[in-house]
């Protein structure tokens, strides 16, 4: 595995970067912004991503564990609660699109959490991390180097 270490034309790498933080923002909850980035990046094994939300999610209060069980966060009962459960599902649904679509009811049961606004900036936020993860692993940027 050789690091490539031109990751994206600055201008592109801005552009991602805006529409992350816009998403974060908007989604007004920046422990489930964290939750929500480290579930995407694990289902994308990007390590780099990994890393980094990991980092800043201990430096936005989550739990060790929440974060220890967030890979297994459907079973484990009593640690998420309903909001970001409904996040979660929603993440994995348009990450994987294993169906080609997201179905309906992983999509109203986060509407039931999100008014529309906030809805639409988690789903830019699932969006964005997902080309991130995209740009390191095929870039395959290595862990470390970020310090919150």
């Amino acid at each position: 595995m050789t690091p490539r270490t031109r990751l994206l034309d600055p201008a592109v790498g801005r552009a991602l970067s805006a529409v992350s933080a816009t998403a974060k923002k908007g989604l007004g909850d920046p422990a489930l912004a964290e939750l929500v980035v480290i579930r995407a990046s694990q289902l994308n094994h990007c390590a780099f991503c990994l890393d980094m939300h990991l980092a800043l999610a201990r430096a936005y209060g989550v739990s060790e564990r929440q974060l220890d069980l967030l890979a297994a966060w459907e079973e484990a009962d009593g640690v998420f609660d309903e909001r970001e459960r409904a996040a979660l599902a929603l993440t994995e649904a348009v990450t994987v699109l294993t169906d080609a679509f997201v179905p309906d009811e992983v999509y109203e049961r986060a509407a039931r959490h999100f008014d529309e606004t906030r809805l639409a900036h988690l789903i830019g936020l699932v969006v964005a991390i997902n080309n991130w993860n995209r740009v390191m692993v095929g870039r395959r940027i290595p862990p470390g180097g970020y310090t919150p």
